[in-house]
């Protein structure tokens, strides 16, 4: 009569998170911060906004934000399909920061360029995972928030007049949202883990 009792226990026991997926909180966490940082240094340089200056600005920003998504991908993320989505993501930011930084003389038009393409590939990638994982992750509202925020910085950069000022304080500001945002959401994300690790504690009564 033990194994059907056993059985039931687990039947009503509550999901947990995979061990990778409750250590992603801390993925969000450190793009707010990147984020954030270069959101603080084109609010606190006004008198350079350059296109030469937004090319090393963003090339930075793009480099260590793909850095960040490639590397964590493979340690938080179990869905195999959203980590090689995250992967692509990563290689892109990582490719178009080089590329930014490599030619940060080139001026406005290669800015605008840069980070349209950048803008609008990640963005869509950001959000597609977002969508099909939105039944089955804790983080895919995140993901879904943050790429349709990209992608709309994407289509805004195809509509505004060719101004440096204008297009690195619009990068400034999405980069404010999107890092205050991820930083909700990293918040959100481990205290969800924690309260989950509590609960199975509870369950297996350690």
């Amino acid at each position: 009569m033990r194994i059907p009792v056993l059985r039931e226990v687990a039947d009503v026991a509550p999901a947990v998170p995979a061990p990778k997926s409750a250590r992603y909180w801390v993925v969000p966490v450190v793009r707010a911060v990147i984020a954030l940082i270069a959101a603080a240094v084109i609010t606190f340089t006004r008198d350079a906004h350059t296109a030469q200056f937004g090319l090393i600005v963003f090339g930075v920003f793009a480099v260590l934000e793909g850095a960040v998504l490639v590397l964590s991908s493979l340690r938080t993320l179990a869905d195999r399909l959203t980590r090689k989505l995250f992967l692509v993501q990563g290689a892109i930011g990582v490719l178009a920061g080089v590329l930014a930084l490599a030619l940060s003389g080139s001026g406005l038009g290669l800015y605008l360029f840069v980070v349209s393409v950048w803008a609008a590939l990640t963005g869509f990638l950001e959000l597609y995972s977002g969508l099909r994982s939105r039944t089955k992750d804790g983080a895919a509202r995140d993901w879904i928030v943050t790429g349709a925020l990209t992608a709309v910085l994407a289509l805004t950069f195809l509509l505004i007049p060719s101004d440096a000022i204008l297009a690195i304080g619009l990068f400034g500001a999405w980069a404010v949202i999107v890092g205050v945002f991820q930083a909700i959401g990293g918040a959100s994300l481990r205290a969800s883990a924690r309260g989950a690790t509590a609960e199975h504690n509870v369950g297996s009564g350690s």
